[in-house]
């Protein structure tokens, strides 16, 4: 198992700065990627390249790029350039984000997600590949019929002919189009006690295209708090599954509360929604079971941490991209160290 750094976007609390520091740190203590979000601020390809340019080794990875917020060939663009600004180092996770965005911010429908995502990433491994882009779908068609138009390839060579691509999946469906199409998967709440049946729609996608587990990268965010109090780190994180598993989409569509109703925490999903769409934040925050943040974290003293690194590698992560909860920079650099030696500790890493 592999160390990877998920950075998310920037917030009110975080600077560019600040996220270049805790990137170059993780590239000199051998994490294998850092990552880097979008959602309606601030985009991941703009502060990849950035990155990218200010470290030697470190992947830089998108997690995610939207697919309604660019069309599949200017996703290949962005990737193939920021894969050859770095020699090399880019990995592109996908997503097709949530109605609210898709539609509110992007103004691209959001029917259909599975299928959309399947002509994407067909156009997209063309582009990369330089073959010619010509495409006849139900939801893209390249070029366009009875126009000027004309098939077109990538029109530099970039240094691979492939690059890996990821896909942020929650649902049972999209699990099994991520091992059928991608290299990867971006998981969220990845509990290693609940993720059998989530690996069993991964497997169930590689087998259709012929293909094992094996060198398939499970690749969960999983955030971080360092300290000696459990139900103090726990605190931490608490607001952030209350936002996702409360507020991150509709009472009817949201993918993170069926996620957690899945893991056997259905009443609790639904208390801590009723409680975030009334505007009841801080119930609902406190509404989030202890146990469900402890499984989908990593919370306590470095031994500890290191036992749970135990049950992640044995629950088939093969990359653990740890998200910072901390209050500054400094402790960032710390918790970065921390969790390196704790892998060490551990005995799973490569």
């Amino acid at each position: 198992m592999r160390l990877g750094l998920s950075l998310g976007y920037q917030t009110a609390w975080s600077t560019p700065a600040d996220h270049l520091a805790l990137a170059q740190e993780a590239d000199r203590l051998g994490y294998s990627v850092v990552w880097a979000a979008e959602a309606y601020g601030s985009d991941s390809p703009s502060m990849l390249a950035w990155i990218a340019g200010q470290t030697e080794r470190i992947d830089v990875g998108s997690a995610v790029m939207q697919i309604p917020a660019r069309t599949p060939a200017a996703t290949a663009m962005t990737a193939t350039t920021i894969d050859a600004l770095s020699g090399g180092r880019f990995r592109l996770g996908l997503g097709v984000s949530g109605p609210q965005v898709s539609e509110g911010w992007h103004g691209v429908r959001f029917a259909k997600p599975l299928a959309r995502t399947r002509e994407y990433v067909d156009i997209v491994k063309l582009a990369v590949g330089r073959k010619e882009v010509a495409y006849a779908g139900d939801h893209y068609t390249l070029p366009l019929p009875d126009g000027p138009g004309k098939a077109l390839r990538l029109g530099f060579r970039p240094p691979r002919e492939h690059i890996p691509i990821y896909l942020a999946a929650v649902g049972p469906k999209n699990l099994e189009l991520a091992g059928e199409i991608a290299d990867g998967w971006l998981a969220v709440f990845y509990a290693p006690e609940f993720a059998e049946d989530q690996l069993a729609a991964v497997r169930a996608g590689r087998a259709r295209a012929g293909k094992e587990l094996a060198g398939f990268d499970v690749v969960p965010s999983v955030p971080v708090v360092v300290g000696d109090d459990l139900a103090a780190c726990a605190e931490l994180v608490r607001w952030y599954a209350a936002l996702y598993v409360g507020g991150m989409g509709s009472r009817q569509q949201n993918f993170y509360n069926q996620l957690a109703t899945r893991m056997g925490y259905g009443d609790a999903a639904r208390e801590v929604q009723d409680l975030y769409l009334a505007k009841q934040q801080r119930d609902a925050a406190a509404a989030v079971p202890l146990e469900f943040i402890d499984r989908t974290s990593l919370l306590g003293p470095k031994e500890r941490i290191a036992e749970r690194m135990r049950e992640y590698a044995a629950a088939g992560v093969t990359t653990l991209s740890v998200t910072l909860f901390v209050a500054d920079r400094e402790s960032g650099v710390q918790t970065l160290r921390t969790c390196a030696e704790a892998l060490d500790l551990a005995g799973v890493g490569e």
